[in-house]
């Protein structure tokens, strides 16, 4: 077995992102397909038939062909173990993307090259950008009619406010397609199905030349702080440019980064003190076992299966003995692990999103990872009252999990569940009947503003119809107020109550 340092530089993890439909899921099922870890690649534009993504693992998502949860799919190619995080797709995404996208080292993003960027994309991008994480571009669907390389380009550079650097360029697209030139060795990447238009490749020889007179210069550095991102062009659908991306992804996507504490401490992965935090919870990957598993990211030290270690917040010992990593919905029984690898801890109880954990005496807390502000809200209740105990565990699991989060009305027991877009609400009640099976009602109460305010603020004479008193799943008082009129309202009312804002 490879050394302990020798392991920590192979380590690639990283998360796709992408708008729907730009391929962010047929991308990945290529680069399992270069791993070996799968035989054939299945489409989800094919889920008429019996092909499904192989990251694709919840029922939801397979009847409708989108990703609405974070699988973690591992791989090993060309000596590298490569950690891959398939966030959702789907532009209702939730707090689980976000959370996800604190758990990589880097991120490829998938453009189409048709359409350019989009919505989602651009808030995705946001958010990484803020951590300064390094960001590798791929231009998707060339095999299709495809806007003029030079256009994408400057539009990725001026919406996102990043430079770009071609590592290929695409030899026309669609029916004209050529295949790609390597800016790198100089060299056609010939496309099999092209037809001769040798005016294509004169075309592309000189906008390669002008690239190289005006474009940006290569720098290491900048792509290692997010600054510069290498830019690709293929098609994921046809197999074509992602043996040159991946090559080149492995060349210079870093390894495991050091992460620091609430302390200011440097917590460097080469450190030999086992820690890790929890990013994700997800109830229920097997319906045979109705299990539960904390997705923990590995910061430092080596992971052995039955190790003690203790969680931060509750200062309880625990072993780590259940302990698997996964590839879609297949997992095995794990033995050891490093930083930047995934684990699954098959979880009773004890955890939750953003708990650290660690070994020996030395104690360790990172940050909290983000929470946000909802901005869609339903009351939701049984419709059999006779299931009340299912009902509240199903609710109970699902908020720990972050598919939702919970209120309740402030002096009853009314349930108030609160997204950051529609599709949660959607898997919500799909996962509730199906894993729990308890049907379930929503009355919706809408769009709403909501604010947090410190308990020694708060008089419940503030409340009113235009801004509902709601407590949060800690119990903590939120005003959910009915427009941005109202809270304007209400702050020119009481000026010394503060109005807090989650992310």
């Amino acid at each position: 077995m490879e050394n302990f340092q020798e392991q920590l530089k192979n380590r690639r993890t990283f998360a796709i992102i992408s708008h729907p439909d730009a391929g962010k899921t047929t991308l990945t099922e290529q680069l399992l397909l270069h791993g070996g870890v799968i035989r054939e690649a299945g489409t989800v534009k094919g889920r008429g038939s019996h092909k499904l993504a192989s990251s694709d693992w919840m029922a939801i998502e397979q009847q409708r062909g989108i990703s609405v949860t974070s699988s973690v799919l591992q791989f090993d190619y060309d000596g590298k173990r490569i950690n891959i995080l398939d966030t959702p797709g789907h532009e209702d995404f939730s707090e689980d993307t976000y959370r996800t996208l604190m758990a990589v080292d880097s991120v490829v993003m998938v453009v189409d090259a048709a359409k350019g960027i989009e919505p989602q994309t651009k808030k995705l991008f946001e958010i990484v950008a803020q951590r300064g994480i390094p960001v590798f571009t791929f231009f998707n669907k060339i095999d299709r009619d495809a806007r003029p390389a030079l256009d994408l380009l400057d539009e990725l550079e001026t919406i996102l406010g990043i430079q770009a650097y071609p590592m290929n360029w695409p030899v026309g697209s669609g029916q004209i397609l050529q295949g790609i030139y390597d800016l790198q060795k100089n060299t056609m990447v010939p496309f099999k199905k092209a037809t001769a238009h040798p005016e294509v490749v004169e075309e592309t020889m000189d906008e390669v030349e002008l690239i190289r007179d005006a474009g940006n210069t290569f720098d290491q550095e900048a792509i290692a702080h997010g600054k510069l991102t290498p830019v690709f062009f293929g098609s994921a659908l046809v197999n074509f440019g992602v043996t040159e991306f991946l090559r080149e992804y492995l060349t210079y996507a870093p390894a495991p980064a050091a992460i620091k504490t609430i302390n200011g401490d440097i917590i460097a992965p080469d450190h030999t003190q086992f820690t890790g935090f929890v990013f994700k919870i997800q109830a229920n990957m097997d319906p045979r076992h109705r299990d539960r598993i904390a997705f923990v990211r590995i910061v430092s030290g080596e992971f052995n299966r039955g190790m003690d270690v203790i969680l931060q917040r509750s200062n309880k010992k625990l072993k780590l003995s259940n302990v698997t990593q996964f590839m879609a919905e297949e997992r095995e029984n794990v033995q050891t692990a490093v930083p930047g690898d995934i684990i699954g801890v098959y979880d009773t109880g004890n955890f939750q999103i953003g708990d650290t954990i660690y070994a020996g005496k030395k104690a360790v807390q990172f940050p909290d990872l983000p929470t946000f502000t909802p901005e869609l809200f339903n009351r939701v209740i049984a419709k059999d009252v006779m299931k009340q105990k299912s009902y509240h565990k199903g609710i109970e699991q699902l908020v720990q999990e972050g598919t939702i989060q919970l209120y309740k009305s402030w002096q009853g027991s009314e349930y108030i569940i609160g997204a950051v877009g529609q599709l949660q609400f959607e898997v919500f009640q799909f996962r509730m009947e199906n894993e729990y099976n308890v049907e379930i009602q929503f009355e919706q109460i809408g769009s709403k503003v909501a604010r947090w305010v410190a308990p020694e603020q708060l008089d419940e004479k503030m409340a009113s119809s235009r801004n509902l008193l709601v407590k949060d799943r800690y119990d903590q008082p939120v005003f959910l107020f009915e427009n941005r009129f109202a809270m304007n309202w209400f702050h020119d009312k009481y000026p010394a109550v503060v109005l807090e804002e989650k992310m």
